[in-house]
């Protein structure tokens, strides 16, 4: 068929944008070109999520109105959305080809396929295999696109765990590590292309290399990845916390090369919801892991996830929440309003929250995040960080990102993709304004 261009629209976490990123290196491989927008493509793929509700309808509304503003564009349609329900995707039209996780990475031999070959009546062909017997995954380093600075590195995918509202194990199958050799040669290859920092990704990220033979660890690739020449500093994407190992933050707090930042999986401070949840820790052993975070990295990043409303939460199990997250050091919080997915334990519970209430629970948390955001930041004043330039600017001065996961802005002058020193002069307009220290 004839190359043409195409573009890659991504959902979801920081797994998907690494799967897009290794979709879009395959073709511009195989010779089709990039777009500027889906209104200019020949070819729109969709990866998409399906780990809330919401998450389902962004992706229907997107695909709805690229069919309404380039009707004549092919739409791929992927993603765990797509492995969720691929023939009632197709069914209903979102689509032209429906591809599973499983064989995403096939896209371009699919696309050579053309639609001959399982198109059903309405003309969309469905690709898609079980995942429940997957045990490998092969690194497949992408092309993070242009004006990016942070390429994703997914090392590790699927989930075993069965935290009772969650779809993703469904959707992602078993877990499943890249083997450690791989993801040497992945890092080798983003540092000699330029890179000067790495985000590690995963879906079960903390459990990485323990499917692997022989067994492997993240700390034991940490201290492999650290010592390669050239690496500016890599990130570790967000962890669970009974997965994140005290040497891991050994590492970061003595090593220069890891970004002082851990985004740490919570999810509720009442015990009683942590067991309803699934969640195999109580709050006072994360609280534990938080404080080691802090007394080891003091001027670290800690961010962490919450879900409001779960089934039978009541009011004073959030007020439990709130306290028991006013006490800990956090940065930032992800708040989520608890979403029904079919399929899951949660999906059966009794004791449902009406939407008002899990929203106004989920306001007063993000309420509570600003305020810890704001303090953290003007805390910065005087410090000197280590920061990543970006490519783009505000306000006329270079963007770029902390180590400890703050938006900057330091002088148009200083290129992008670089690291450097600076000096933190004042927090304005939700930017810490630098000043590099060794430029």
């Amino acid at each position: 068929m004839d190359r043409k261009s195409f573009f890659i629209s991504t959902f979801g976490c920081r797994a998907n944008q690494a799967d897009s990123a290794a979709l879009r290196r395959s073709l511009r491989e195989a010779g089709y070109s990039e777009a500027r927008s889906e209104e200019k493509a020949d070819l729109v793929i969709v990866n998409s999520c399906t780990v809330t509700h919401r998450s389902d309808q962004q992706v229907r509304q997107f695909t709805r109105r690229i069919r309404r503003n380039n009707p004549e564009a092919r739409v791929v349609l992927t993603g765990c959305y797509a492995q969720r329900d691929p023939e009632g995707l197709g069914e209903e039209g979102f689509a032209d080809l429906v591809i599973g996780n499983r064989r995403k990475q096939d896209l371009v031999r699919i696309l050579d396929e053309g639609p001959a070959g399982g198109a059903g009546e309405d003309g969309c062909r469905v690709v898609w295999d079980d995942l429940s017997g997957e045990r490998s995954y092969d690194l497949e380093p992408g092309d993070p696109g242009t004006n990016q600075t942070r390429p994703q590195l997914k090392i590790q995918d699927g989930c075993s765990a069965s935290c009772s509202y969650c779809i993703v194990p469904l959707v992602r199958g078993p877990s499943r590590s890249v083997p450690p050799e791989q993801v040497l040669e992945g890092i080798r290859k983003y540092i000699d292309e330029g890179y000067r920092e790495i985000v590690l990704t995963g879906i079960h990220l903390g459990i990485y290399g323990m499917n692997l033979q022989p067994r492997s660890s993240l700390d034991r690739l940490l201290e492999q990845i650290i010592e390669l020449p050239g690496l500016g500093q890599v990130r570790i994407s967000s962890i669970e916390p009974m997965e994140l190992s005290r040497r891991v933050i050994d590492l970061a707090a003595g090593s220069g090369k890891i970004a002082p930042h851990f985004h740490i999986c919570l999810q509720s401070g009442s015990d009683r919801i942590l067991s309803a949840m699934r969640r195999p820790y109580k709050a006072a052993e994360f609280a534990e892991l938080v404080e080691y975070v802090r007394e080891k990295i003091p001027l670290a990043g800690i961010g962490t996830d919450v879900i409001a409303g779960f089934p039978g939460e009541t009011e004073e199990d959030h007020q439990e929440t709130v306290r028991y997250i006013k006490n800990l050091p956090f940065t930032y919080l992800h708040v989520f309003p608890y979403s029904d997915r079919s399929g899951t334990l949660a999906s059966g519970m009794d004791g449902k929250i009406p939407p008002q209430v899990s929203n106004a629970r989920c306001r007063e948390l993000r309420e509570i995040s600003s305020a810890m955001k704001a303090g953290f930041m003007e805390s910065m004043t005087g410090k000197n960080l280590q920061v990543l330039t970006l490519t783009s600017e505000v306000r006329g001065r270079r963007r770029a990102l902390t180590g400890n996961y703050l938006d900057a802005l330091l002088p148009r002058a200083v290129p992008g993709n670089v690291l450097v020193r600076a000096r933190v002069k004042k927090v304005s307009g939700g930017y810490l304004k630098c000043e590099p220290c060794d430029l």
